[in-house]
């Protein structure tokens, strides 16, 4: 056996500090002192004969030693894990961390999870909003995404939920009075714009065949979903958005669908989540959940 892997206890706290780029953070998370991780690496970089880390700002950064060695204990360190998992993975029962974007868990998630709930009683879900796609160092057991980013070189599963087009929504109220006709009538209203990487006001016009400069529209700027379909639900203007999201709304009375041009492609939703973690029973069962509801929606 190489007598280096008696530097184990060390490399832990190398991971660390070069994931979290802070000693201070590093020792937060192990519970120990920022000085008793500090000492350790150094003795670490003593021992191997070169320096692994350096100083920018507030920051601890990898040299390009350092870089080579986290790579290979991150990789290490990932199957001692995953071989840990397989003979010691957690039971069904227990907590369930998913993460969604938020529009996703007010208008989708949240109106449905009571099924789950009744069909697995034992495994309380804790419900918080999309942070980071990288979930392999958080809390989160399972994400739902938005988006077409890929998963693969984090060695996580991604499975596609569903796919959308992304259409125009207004009150009924302010359909009958605009007597809507042609998709150019839409630049004569106030446009709700939310912040979202997925989809615009332009690209949707141009999808209509609609010339429409920015600088000529009446604009609304919100920072959440949930604050444009309020502002549009009270008559105030257009918003887009998609069908399964709007369903409850338009069911209600509350929204309509002014044209059925759709904006292609719309919004990907994908599931995504760690094979190694412990809590796979969990996970599996909320995955088989997600696919039953989705199935549900479409009639099949």
């Amino acid at each position: 056996m190489d007598n280096r892997l008696r530097y184990l206890s060390a490399l832990r706290f190398f991971e660390s500090a070069s994931r979290l780029k802070s000693y201070s953070k590093a020792a937060e998370e192990l519970c120990v002192t920022q000085a008793a991780i500090s000492q350790k690496l150094r003795q670490l970089e003593d021992r191997l004969g070169c320096k692994l880390f350096i100083r920018r700002g507030r920051e601890m950064h990898l040299t390009d030693k350092g870089q080579i060695l986290h790579k290979h204990v991150n990789d290490g360190f990932k199957h001692i894990i995953t071989g840990l998992n397989r003979i010691q993975n957690e039971p069904l029962e227990g907590m369930l961390n998913v993460s969604a974007p938020r529009s996703f868990s007010t208008r989708w998630l949240m109106p449905r999870l009571w099924k789950f709930t009744m069909a697995y009683p034992h495994v309380p879900i804790r419900v918080q909003t999309v942070k980071e796609i990288d979930i392999r160092h958080t809390e989160t057991d399972v994400l739902i995404w938005q988006g077409n980013d890929s998963v693969k070189h984090l060695d996580l599963d991604q499975e596609t939920l569903f796919e959308e087009d992304i259409y125009p929504y207004c009150s009924p109220q302010l359909a009958k009075s605009m007597k809507f006709d042609s998709p150019e009538q839409l630049l004569n209203c106030w446009l709700i714009d939310f912040h979202t990487a997925s989809f615009s006001w332009e690209q949707w016009f141009r999808s209509a065949n609609v010339s429409a400069k920015r600088g000529g529209i009446q604009w609304m700027e919100v920072s959440s979903f949930d604050m444009a379909i309020n502002a549009v639900v009270a008559g105030h203007g257009a918003c887009l958005a998609t069908e399964s999201i709007s369903a409850d709304f338009v069911e209600r009375g509350l929204l309509v669908k002014p044209f059925n041009i759709g904006l292609t492609p719309g919004i990907r939703y994908s599931v995504i989540s760690d094979p190694s973690s412990s809590r796979v029973l969990r996970v599996n069962v909320f995955k088989s959940w997600l696919q039953k509801e989705l199935n549900v929606q479409s009639g099949s």
